[in-house]
């Protein structure tokens, strides 16, 4: 099976590597890589190394190394052009799309719905029914967030060890269990205990879903689906205020409108995570959807190592070690933090500040539907363009520009139609940047173990879910205009944050291309196959920007 040309790379016809060039001079030594967004048009880039398993940083003395040149070599022999190795890249793409990508996004929805209910359920008197005071909500939504975010990495981590297919479906199960338990508590201490378990089991699930996409699709076809992945918390807002509407319309001899709530939706997510434990594959080569031929070739494109149940064990301690050193992550993971507080806060919020501007309780539920359709219709178009022009770091600079935008109209605007229909142009770029910094970090780390427990510590910028909580506090209702106003600080700060990142990594290219450009071709095989520096921190490797 040949290997398909992903990613932009060259096609063998004008490749040197057709030639039979010796392996060792593969690697374009002369060029200095002085604007990085134009490697790709190079004809010994990064991608054509990825595509045709070239030497590839990823696999460092790896024994699928061997196997994968011998494929780049039949590759170049079969004389099977690039464009139709594309054409069967977005084939078997689709066909992943329709079979895998939709029951993924529905279970992220119902992801998204039982940690945002809550807010819906509010607007209907939960806290003073259970004897509460609305205090005590905020305090629950922000120790949610803390078992959420610390159990993120060690979630991933057992993810990588069980296989996505298996973790996913017992997470579901778990809180959708919980979501249902909700709808008959007493008290704080049963709030906060249900909050801090639906925490616990929601943790693991976005990380977990990450690696399994990136198992399945090339890094520049990852993007655009992280996005309609992603975007279904968006809608889940939506569909939350949706769903809520017309499940309070509903009355019941002893049940009150939010239990009825809890108890739907939390019996669905049960039902579809029994539904994805027949349904998703262990990996591709066990895509019951892909014909034997297409498996391999998924298998190929993603590198020819594929994250399946026997590989699941191979978190080794030099990942973790490596995943605490990056710092790449840390860096970032603080401006992440920041661009996440709006998201995090309006996924359970949102229903109250559009209350706010005038709506009644039940209506402002319907309500909250428009602001959050723009938010994934944002994400979506944002993270398509991304994957399109090959580049991520602008797309998110902008998507914040578009929030800080809104948001200045929201905090600014008299009259309540001029915010809320701010509102929704805060929210059509608010949703961008936590997707796409993921899939950036994900295709800048090259190793299936490293990767999972990077997306997983990503997960701390889920912090700004408990900044989100103690802002909006009832306090500051109806109006919220201080939570606003710090919320656009924190906004501004991310823009600052994701240049200066972006700067920073094409300041590492450079300076690697200037150290592979005093190198001899030995020296840059050396470098390829030892264990001295790992993935991503070779001098070989490219950062994407």
């Amino acid at each position: 099976m040949s290997v398909g040309h992903q990613d932009g790379s060259p096609s063998p016809s004008s490749s040197p590597c057709s030639s039979r060039a010796p392996i060792s001079n593969y690697y374009p030594i002369g060029h200095d890589l002085k604007h990085p967004d134009d490697r790709y048009r190079l004809e010994h880039d990064r991608s054509s190394f990825e595509s045709q398993g070239v030497l590839s940083p990823l696999l460092p003395g790896s024994p699928h190394a061997t196997v994968l040149r011998s494929n780049s070599i039949e590759m170049q022999d079969s004389g099977i052009s690039s464009l139709e190795n594309e054409r069967e890249a977005q084939r078997i793409n689709r066909k992943m799309d329709l079979y895998l990508l939709p029951l993924l996004s529905l279970l992220y929805l119902f992801n998204g719905l039982d940690r945002g209910n809550i807010g819906n359920a509010q607007t209907q008197g939960f806290t003073h029914d259970i004897g509460a005071l609305p205090d005590d909500l905020n305090l629950a939504v922000s120790l949610f967030f803390v078992t959420f975010v610390l159990f993120q990495m060690p979630s991933a981590a057992v993810g990588q060890w069980l296989g996505p297919s298996t973790w996913l479906p017992i997470m579901m199960l778990c809180w959708g269990l919980i979501t249902t338990i909700q709808a008959f508590i007493w008290g704080k201490v049963a709030l906060i205990t249900t909050r801090l378990l639906i925490g616990v089991f929601e943790a693991g699930f976005y990380p977990t879903c990450i690696v399994y996409l990136g198992s399945f699709y090339s890094r520049f076809d990852l993007a655009t689906r992280i996005g309609l992945f992603y975007g279904q918390y968006a809608i889940a807002s939506a569909f939350s205020g949706a769903l809520s509407y017309a499940i309070f319309q509903v009355s019941h001899a002893w049940l009150k409108p939010w239990q009825l709530l809890f108890i739907i939706e939390g019996f669905l997510t049960c039902v579809l995570g029994a539904v994805a434990w027949l349904w998703l594959p262990a990996g591709p080569r066990g895509a019951w959807f892909l014909s034997h031929s297409e498996r391999q070739f998924v298998v190929d494109r993603v590198g020819g190592v594929e994250p399946n149940a026997a590989k699941y064990s191979s978190l080794t301690r030099r990942d973790l070690v490596e995943t605490l050193k990056d710092w790449k992550l840390w860096f970032v993971l603080v401006f992440n933090i920041c661009a996440s507080v709006p998201v995090t806060a309006f996924s359970v919020f949102l229903p109250l500040v559009v209350q706010g501007m005038g709506y009644e309780s039940v209506e402002a539920n319907l309500m909250s539907v428009p602001p959050a359709v723009c938010g994934a219709v944002g994400l979506y178009l944002f993270a398509s363009s991304s994957d399109r022009h090959r580049e991520r770091g602008w797309h998110i600079v902008g998507a914040l520009v578009v929030a800080l935008g809104g948001l200045v109209g929201v905090v600014g605007s008299v009259s309540n139609a001029a915010k809320y229909a701010s509102l929704c142009v805060f929210l059509f770029g608010s949703y961008v940047p936590p997707p796409l910094t993921v899939a950036w970090l994900s295709g800048n780390t090259p190793t299936a173990g490293k990767r999972a427990l990077v997306v997983g510590a990503n997960g701390l910028g889920n912090l700004a879910g408990a900044i989100g909580s103690q802002l909006y506090r009832a306090e500051y209702a109806p109006g919220y205009k201080l939570p606003l106003v710090v919320t656009l600080g924190f906004v501004g700060v991310a823009l600052t944050g994701y240049v200066a990142y972006r700067y920073t990594l094409r300041a590492v290219n450079a300076r690697r291309a200037a150290i592979r450009k005093s190198k001899s071709a030995e020296q840059i095989e050396a470098e390829r196959v030892d264990s001295v520096r790992h993935a991503d921190r070779k001098w070989v490797f490219v950062y994407d920007l």
